[in-house]
């Protein structure tokens, strides 16, 4: 399977991870939400995975073996 750059990932992730605490904040708008759908959905595809908690865990995983540390968790 072919996976994203691992630039692209770590993008992804800090921008899904910045709107899920704006989310959490209950200060989002719908734009943010949907915002952070669609980041979501990008990561799914861009890991192969279908949920986002998957992805998320596919591409911190990807980006720490690329960067020589150890995978998280």
């Amino acid at each position: 399977m072919l996976m994203a750059h691992p630039a692209v990932l770590r993008d992804l992730i800090e921008q899904y991870d910045a709107l899920a605490a704006l989310h959490a904040q209950e200060s989002d708008s719908g734009q943010a939400r949907q915002r952070m759908e669609d980041i979501a959905y990008m990561l799914c595809v861009s890991t192969g995975t279908d949920e986002v908690e998957a992805a998320l865990a596919v591409a911190r995983h990807h980006v720490a073996r690329s960067e020589g540390g150890p995978p998280p968790g």
